[in-house]
């Protein structure tokens, strides 16, 4: 398939203007913690229920692990409190005493390589954050006083849509620092013969998981990392999405804007309440998809109920 036509980049300026352009801040009330999440109607999840015609279920999460890799940003912990070494020749008292296995885990789940959401606090801009909250509302004590995952306790469904724009441009993978821009996404809708619609969850597929699998993790800033570019948020805005996830940490590297740093987080969680899917693992839902001939699903996200906590990890799951 030929490639999307040559995109204009936006300058720096006209990004930094996004955060007034693609605002949402008032929209849904001045109280609002959800964000784009409004866009999803109970409408919209009736309808997307009625697209599970297979019962096939297929999970969009990298699998959690407490082994060493590049991408590590802060060592995950499991450790266990209880096992079951020695059960099977304890005395009766301590087996009575000893009644099952249970562990403790630990984890600074926003980084590079375990699947999250992102809620609004995770990002600043000018000491603020969706809806014209103070950075402040964000504590070491307590944590995200206002807008943390915990609004999200009844959990997100809605139509999924997967635009693979790897497929879509004839290889396995996207190069490192490649970003995905507005074209590449109407040539993936062209392609696949589905159109992101308002309320969707849209996911898109660099490849870079896949290349992860293949090759062995690497450090993705240090190595670089396609996704889609900041240019692209006004289209996204547009078609009204009310979630987006890919299968990177959403921010190209190196960064296209040092100076806005992860400009992508910046304008979609401050300026849009646009609320992210970081690290997914898209290479089982591709396969189902074309498998399939269909890039459409009901599609449930459930974040742990965690309260004033700027995230969760999270197993997005993909039913056809």
């Amino acid at each position: 398939m030929a490639l999307a036509p040559a995109a204009t980049v936006p300058t720096e300026a006209q990004v930094r203007e996004y955060m007034r352009t693609l605002s949402n801040w008032g929209r849904w009330g001045k109280d609002d913690e959800l964000g784009t999440l409004n866009l999803i109607t109970p409408e919209k999840r009736a309808a997307a229920a009625r697209l599970v015609t297979d019962g096939v279920s297929v999970t969009c999460a990298r699998p959690w692990s407490t082994e060493l890799a590049a991408d590590t940003t802060v060592q995950p912990m499991r450790f266990m409190v209880d096992s079951g070494e020695g059960r099977d020749h304890d005395s009766n008292e301590r087996i009575l005493q000893r009644r099952g296995a249970a562990e403790f885990i630990g984890m600074v789940f926003h980084g590079y390589n375990i699947t999250h959401v992102d809620a609004p606090p995770h990002y600043f801009w000018d000491g603020k954050f969706y809806n014209g909250r103070s950075c402040n509302l964000v504590t070491s004590r307590e944590g995200a006083t206002v807008n943390s995952v915990e609004v999200l306790h009844d959990g997100v469904v809605s139509r999924g849509v997967l635009l693979d724009i790897a497929r879509a441009r004839g290889v396995k993978w996207l190069e490192a620092g490649q970003g995905v821009m507005p074209e590449d996404l109407e040539a993936a809708e062209r392609a696949q013969g589905v159109r992101v619609e308002s309320g969707d969850i849209l996911l898109v597929r660099t490849g870079f998981y896949g290349r992860r699998l293949a090759e062995g993790p690497v450090h993705p800033m240090e190595a670089g990392t396609p996704a889609v570019h900041v240019a692209s948020c006004p289209w996204l805005r547009e078609r009204g999405v009310a979630m987006i996830g890919s299968d990177t940490h959403n921010d190209i590297a190196p960064l296209p804007y040092p100076a806005l740093g992860n400009s992508f987080h910046v304008v979609c969680l401050v300026a849009m309440g646009l609320w992210l899917i970081d690290n997914g693992n898209l290479e089982d839902l591709a396969r189902a998809c074309a498998e399939r001939k269909r890039w459409e699903f009901l599609l449930t996200v459930a974040p742990l109920r965690l309260k004033n906590v700027t995230g969760s990890p999270v197993n997005p799951i993909a039913v056809f």
